[in-house]
């Protein structure tokens, strides 16, 4: 991972932004066209009001509402932990233990949207994160302040406070982009209009262990 390419935004905690390579971009949207009409639906643990939301990895307890399975070739699970892993190290955060918990896909159609919310895996510390697989050529008309379109964005908001704190993040997202953050920092994607296109985006949750005390003052 040493010619990792990331780069970072601080809003109060961090949000870093990683480059999927061709090969595991390509790997996962082949996974997911080939498997389709056999994947486990995720709508049932999920807000997002979407209708196509499905799992294609998920390393937790059954439950009612899903079963343990997995897609995902093992170079594939290897190369999210190793990215999990950079953002930790590059937080400074020592002697993790990290947990690949579940990876899904939202494909989302226009009109259909993510409210704001925040993730969590079999426990409430952990990495979310956004990749972003597939793009509409447009998001449609914007009904007012075109100047500042809203149409189809990500935004990330973040826990800072206090006079020129940056609190919230909208990054111009592009395929192949990976973003990630902390469990509990809330986002949102906005819905999208006037094309029959999709936006396909996988997230990923990522359990991390740690311990607090022994963390202070780590720089």
């Amino acid at each position: 991972m040493n010619d990792i390419k990331f780069s970072f935004i601080f809003l109060g905690q961090s949000v870093l932004r990683y480059e999927v390579p061709l090969e595991i971009f390509h790997t996962i949207n082949a996974i997911y066209e080939a498997n389709f009409k056999q994947l486990a639906p995720a709508n049932r643990q999920l807000v997002g009001k979407i209708e196509n939301e499905h799992s294609i990895y998920y390393d937790g307890e059954d439950t009612s509402k899903m079963h343990r399975h997995s897609l995902i070739p093992l170079n594939v699970q290897q190369w999210f932990m190793s990215v999990f892993q950079h953002y930790l190290t590059w937080n400074k955060i020592r002697n993790p233990h990290c947990h690949l918990n579940s990876i899904w896909i939202n494909e989302m159609k226009q009109h259909e949207y993510n409210p704001v919310h925040v993730h969590q895996g079999t426990m409430f510390t952990g990495l979310s994160s956004v990749m972003i697989l597939k793009l509409p050529s447009t998001y449609g008309k914007e009904y007012s302040a075109e100047q500042q379109p809203q149409n189809g964005k990500l935004q990330i908001l973040g826990s800072a406070s206090g006079q020129f704190s940056k609190v919230d993040y909208q990054p111009k997202i592009k395929e192949r982009d990976f973003y990630i953050f902390p469990y509990d920092m809330r986002h949102c994607v906005y819905p999208f209009n006037g094309t029959n296109e999709v936006r396909r985006t996988l997230a990923a949750n990522c359990d991390v262990q740690y311990n607090p005390i022994d963390n202070r003052g780590a720089i």
